[in-house]
């Protein structure tokens, strides 16, 4: 997930809506694009291919990988919130969830449109997200704590997403057009729905 940062307002309740309404379509992105089979963004590229060797769900592997990038957290500094907790647990859930009851696609149309909607469907997920101001999913603050260690955000996020890609990909991982579509377009759509997601109030 992006690293921007919102100011947030509003009331707890209205807060921890957005924040699992925000994680919950976030899986389902993730669900479109491992269903589209043209090539998941860097993480799930990871995902899958430790799926792929295990046996194991990719949501099972979110959960796990999340977990696990929080080891790293500690010599970062980084403090979790109740957000980095949630994605830990939730979002493999979700993800998992979603590719149990979505169909298949066999026409390359239709694998298209899973793309393009899961895409579209992450950016807006990320607004509900971020703007909950909860704290920051696990691989965002590996991202940020190097940031504080003098890595430029752009130049952390590459070294990390490219890293997991490379290995993803050995393991088995569908990366493809898919995964060049998201790192093009997932960035300008962030930012257009960053505002329409932000709390009002």
């Amino acid at each position: 997930m992006t690293e921007i940062s919102l100011p947030h307002v509003g009331s707890l309740p209205a807060r921890l809506l957005r924040l699992y309404a925000g994680l919950f379509l976030y899986g389902a992105g993730i669900a479109l694009q491992v269903e589209s089979g043209l090539g998941n963004d860097p993480w799930d590229v990871f995902h899958q291919g430790l799926a792929v060797r295990t046996g194991w769900s990719i949501g099972t592997w979110i959960i796990v990988v999340g977990a696990a990038v929080m080891v790293f957290w500690i010599p970062l500094r980084q403090r979790p919130g109740l957000g980095t907790v949630s994605n830990i647990v939730f979002l493999g859930l979700f993800a998992d969830l979603v590719i149990w009851v979505l169909p298949t696609p066999g026409h390359l149309l239709v694998r298209w449109a899973y793309l393009l909607a899961a895409i579209v469907v992450i950016a807006a997920a990320t607004g509900l997200y971020i703007g909950a101001g909860l704290g920051p999913g696990p691989r965002d603050g590996l991202m940020t704590g190097l940031n504080r260690l003098g890595l430029s955000i752009r130049t952390a996020r590459t070294l990390v997403e490219l890293s997991v890609l490379a290995v993803g990909w050995l393991l088995g991982g569908t990366a493809g057009v898919g995964t060049i579509a998201f790192a093009v377009l997932i960035g300008p759509l962030t930012q257009f729905f960053m505002p329409l997601m932000r709390p009002r109030g």
